[in-house]
């Protein structure tokens, strides 16, 4: 019987838009995930400066979001604990929640490549099963670099092939500020939710 394959997409999604949700579908169809957890991150370690919108409102805009499919779920793991919240600490206790799981952790490639200055990275590559790895035009993946700081590593990577839209979460709180188009950036029910309650003006 094989174990249940667990997808890790994390971010601030701030709001979360088309483009997580195509990633996050194809990783599921490519690697046979039977669920991918979208986990909130309260305020990631390289993005202290930034001005989020609260947590609650965030957790709204995901399960809004991702409510019509079955294999996606909310997970709010980082924000249940003090920060800072580094995605080492954050495997090890979803190795202890699900012990029965295969753990891939879904990333970019521009990740990928930054992970030697990641906090306990060679930890990190202990924790998942696998990396599932979202390869952007002009990441360029420096095998040959990595693979000096960690020399199994192409052996835990998969690379995903989805459609990359050029779609931010930045442009889209851009968009709405200067009062421009950004309807089918989103999903309806974040749509509503953006729209109704004024998010980002």
């Amino acid at each position: 019987m094989r174990k249940k394959r667990l997808g890790i997409f994390g971010g601030t999604f701030d709001p979360p838009h088309l483009g997580h949700v195509i990633l996050a579908a194809e990783a599921a169809d490519q690697l046979q995930l039977d669920q991918v957890l979208w986990l909130l991150s309260p305020a990631p370690p390289h993005k202290r400066k930034l001005h989020l919108t609260p947590y609650d409102e965030r957790a709204a805009f995901v399960q809004a979001c991702i409510q019509s499919e079955p294999k996606f779920a909310l997970s709010l793991l980082e924000n249940e604990r003090p920060g800072p919240h580094y995605t080492s600490d954050t495997l090890t206790i979803l190795r202890e929640r699900y012990p029965q799981c295969e753990i891939i952790l879904l990333i970019g490639g521009d990740s990928l490549n930054d992970m030697p200055e990641w906090h306990e990275p060679a930890l990190i590559l202990e924790r998942v099963d696998q990396l599932g790895v979202m390869e952007r035009p002009g990441d360029g993946l420096d095998w040959e670099r990595l693979s000096g700081f960690f020399p199994d590593i192409r052996e835990k990577v998969a690379l995903i092939d989805a459609p990359l839209l050029e779609i931010s979460s930045s442009e889209i709180r851009e968009r709405v500020a200067a009062g421009h188009h950004y309807r089918y950036y989103l999903t309806d029910p974040v749509y509503r939710l953006v729209d109704e309650k004024g998010y980002y003006k």
